[in-house]
């Protein structure tokens, strides 16, 4: 690991307009005991506690998370983009994304992050169904995602927009509405999720009845092949893409690069010459921004082990449908690539992945069964 992976700075708002059912993202309904401006300035404190890690690095990409990012004004998100361009070296063409929900941003507010230096926006439409909205507990209409699509593209040449499908009651022709409603704006970008049931949620407690197997199956296949058609490449299980539009961003995620988190709950992976080190922050805002301000905001740290390596870069790198190359695992984990030989022919044996001219890629099952080949390597 002696070249370094490419570093991207994550930004985690953990408030929302409210809590969605299906969320176990760390976000938290707005309160007024947190002043947005006080968060701003421990974001800021935050970046600094990692000056001698990333100095001398390039910041490739950033993200706004969340939560719901545009809860918080443009200015305030000018202020932090400014102080890493002013004090950090940010790639001049740096790729800075911001989460947005409809309901909770309008044009005003997409011109103002367009102009303080956000470049990409990702949009939470999730469905245009407003029945399938309230079942899921979202805090906009169908009308209003439609319009915020409509708003946006006529300011960013760089749209991504979420959807889930297989949601409790739906039924395929208001899946193929929700596709239809989305790709008349031609998004450049398309992240499509099938929404699973997580612990620590609203629907963990009292469970939806979601679609059975076999037609969130039909979905699935339903989603690629209308996508598909209308010009979109499926380069990763849950993003499609028109071409050159994939997110820089999430890429470097899936190819165990580099990144530092600052905010609350927020998580850094950087490698070094002891290692790859992964860090947690602390999730309660009020704690982490206390703990930032008295130096004790991270909640852990600690260092991957070898044996654990090859799962930390699978478990992201098998996401692709391209498949990954050895030389990329041995670059970022500093391992050579026969560690996992056993592992590989064992799942190519079971015809989950293919491992040739140096690429290692998942087949089309492997894809589907993506926990089953990750538990290979554990």
């Amino acid at each position: 690991m002696n070249l370094l992976p490419p570093l991207s700075l994550y930004v985690h708002i953990p408030w929302c307009v409210k809590k969605c059912l299906y969320c176990d993202f760390n976000s938290h309904p707005l309160r007024s005991d947190v002043s947005p401006e006080d968060y701003v300035d421990a974001l800021i404190n935050d970046i600094e506690v990692h000056r001698g890690q990333i100095q001398d690095r390039v910041i490739q990409t950033m993200f706004f998370g969340g939560g719901t990012p545009s809860v918080f004004e443009p200015v305030l998100i000018g202020k932090i983009i400014n102080y890493v361009q002013d004090n950090f070296t940010l790639s001049i063409d740096a790729e800075i994304t911001l989460e947005a929900n409809p309901g909770a941003s309008d044009r005003i507010k997409f011109e103002g992050y367009r102009k303080v230096g956000v470049n990409r926006l990702s949009i939470g439409v999730q469905t245009t169904q407003d029945h399938l909205l309230a079942k899921l507990g979202r805090a906009h209409s169908g009308h209003e995602a439609i319009n915020a699509l409509s708003e946006a593209k006529k300011i960013f040449e760089n749209i991504n927009v979420d959807l889930m499908f297989a949601l409790p009651g739906q039924q395929i022709d208001e899946l193929r509405r929700d596709l239809s409603g989305v790709l008349e704006f031609a998004p450049e970008h398309l992240s499509i999720y099938q929404l699973t049931i997580e612990p620590n949620t609203w629907f963990y407690r009292y469970p939806p009845k979601l679609p059975d197997d076999d037609l969130a199956s039909e979905m699935q296949f339903e989603i690629e092949s209308i996508v598909n058609e209308c010009g979109y490449d499926q380069y990763e299980v849950s993003a499609f893409s028109k071409p050159d539009r994939q997110c820089s961003h999430n890429i470097n995620y899936w190819k165990f690069g580099d990144y530092v988190g600052i905010g609350a709950g927020a998580h850094s992976k950087l490698s070094g010459a002891e290692g790859v080190t992964r860090m947690v922050k602390y999730k309660q805002p009020k704690r982490y921004m206390d703990g930032v301000f008295s130096g004790d905001a991270i909640l852990s740290s600690q260092i991957i082990d070898s044996e654990s390596l090859p799962f930390e870069f699978f478990m992201n790198a098998l996401r692709l449908n391209s498949g990954v190359s050895a030389d990329l695992f041995e670059k970022r984990t500093g391992l050579p690539v026969n560690v996992v030989d056993s592992h590989l022919k064992a799942l190519e044996k079971r015809g989950l992945v293919t491992f040739s001219n140096s690429v290692i890629k998942p087949t089309t099952t492997g894809m589907r069964f993506l926990n089953e080949v990750l538990q290979e390597f554990l």
